[in-house]
């Protein structure tokens, strides 16, 4: 239960029943979970999540891209709203802990503070409502952060609903199939809190316990279609083949390269790769290929999207294909409010949680929600530094100890009755 001594703290026991409960939607035999968004297991978790909210007592409200939102008035309707959240879709077999945690501690942190009120007899300042943004992961559908950036408003509703996955299905139409196809209206909170496990190495390396992310990195997603000729991978001369798929190799490895020569300021990958017609007696005739080119400055993101555009015409003509970038979603890179990371400091310091800061490579919510109200996204340690994938884990008193950070947040929060220069300088 909560402490009743000045700081916040989470009820662990309940967060714990909420990341139990969570976890058996989409469930894999390996420990994982299989839960993209807008699938029958990711409808099912968000069913049984709108249910513990309103169990609970909260208003919930599903808006036009299907993001989900529990809201409590603690006090007056003119109060301060402060959102805090993250995601319950995952990666095709990933883990149990990336974005769910970040919305089970959510409610689990408003629940623990609104029993600490009640028992000291505190008047709560702020209103609160925990946010469960649609497709964060971009598995399913591309791009990421796809909930969360039509309510930042760096993509509209329209480009949003017509995003389409593999096999053709809209974004629209999967929400309506599932029932999120919301018609509410967003809730216009004043700052955005989001918890989440680290993915990385460093907090479990240095024996810490939490980190606020500090920068979060831009991104370049670049999709290229590269087109050869369909033929039978028998008989058909070698000089005469237009192998798609070797045209889009030779781009892996120049994608590599790049990064090759930016060492440690540019992150690469092509982790999705669609071929057509995908049988192993032809020629491949099309791929399509997904990059991701990551950096902490936009100078070596422009030099990196200047760079591949330059190479692709002659690793087309080494294939004998042809190839043309047909879309990149941009993720400029940018800081998180320093009040916010101030506040993560001030929590930990008080409860005795070692602290370091960190850079997000990944994308979160919080780094397109930044661009519209003040937002921070702090961790947690991962075993091994593993995300997503089956084995993913975080250990529960590291839950714990990010849940206390989290729920003094709140506190400091409230009690600066949501001003938060003046939250972020009280040291109390």
């Amino acid at each position: 239960m909560p402490n009743l001594t000045g700081l916040a703290a989470i009820d662990s026991e309940y967060l714990d029943y909420l990341m139990t409960k969570v976890s058996e939607f989409g469930a894999t035999p390996d420990g994982g979970v299989d839960r993209p968004a807008l699938t029958d297991a990711h409808a099912a978790a968000r069913d049984w999540f709108k249910g513990e909210l309103s169990e609970r007592g909260y208003t919930v409200k599903v808006d036009a891209i299907g993001n989900l939102y529990g809201q409590i008035e603690l006090t007056g309707p003119d109060a301060p709203l402060i959102m805090l959240g993250s995601h319950i879709d995952s990666q095709p077999l990933g883990g149990r802990f990336d974005g769910a945690y970040g919305v089970m501690c959510a409610l689990a942190s408003i629940e623990s503070y609104r029993a600490q009120c009640k028992a000291e007899g505190i008047s709560p300042q702020c209103n609160f409502v925990v946010a469960d943004w649609m497709n964060e992961e971009g598995a399913r559908f591309q791009p990421s952060l796809l909930g969360s950036s039509v309510f930042s408003g760096e993509n509209t509703l329209e480009f949003a609903l017509a995003r389409k996955d593999r096999e053709g299905r809209t974004v629209a139409e999967e929400l309506e199939r599932v029932g999120y196809a919301g018609t509410d209206i967003a809730p216009e909170p004043t700052a955005y809190l989001e918890i989440h496990v680290e993915g990385g190495p460093v907090l479990e390396r240095e024996g810490l316990s939490v980190a606020p992310q500090v920068r979060h990195w831009g991104a370049l997603k670049v999709k290229i279609e590269v087109t050869g000729h369909q033929a039978h991978t028998g008989p058909t001369p070698m000089e005469e083949r237009k192998d798609a798929v070797l045209g889009a190799a030779y781009v892996i490895a120049e994608v590599k390269r790049l990064a090759d020569i930016a060492t440690d300021t540019l992150y690469t990958s092509v982790a999705r790769l669609d071929v057509s017609p995908n049988s192993p007696n032809i020629v491949p005739e099309k791929a399509i290929l997904f990059c991701e080119l990551r950096s902490p400055e936009q100078d070596m993101l422009d030099w990196s999207e200047a760079a591949l555009k330059a190479a692709l015409p002659e690793l087309m003509a080494k294939a004998g294909v042809v190839g043309e970038v047909v879309s990149i979603d941009r993720r400029p890179a940018g800081r998180f409010d320093s009040r916010l990371i101030r506040l993560v400091e001030l929590a930990a310091d008080a409860h005795g949680h070692k602290r370091t800061e960190l850079d997000t490579v990944g994308g979160h919510d919080a780094v397109t929600i930044n661009r519209r109200i003040p937002a921070i996204v702090f961790v947690v340690p991962s075993v091994n530094g593993v995300i997503h994938r089956y084995d993913e884990f975080t250990k529960p008193e590291d839950l714990a100890k990010g849940g206390d950070v989290l729920t003094d947040m709140v506190r400091r929060i409230d009690a600066a009755g949501g001003d938060l220069d003046k939250a972020a300088a009280v040291n109390a």
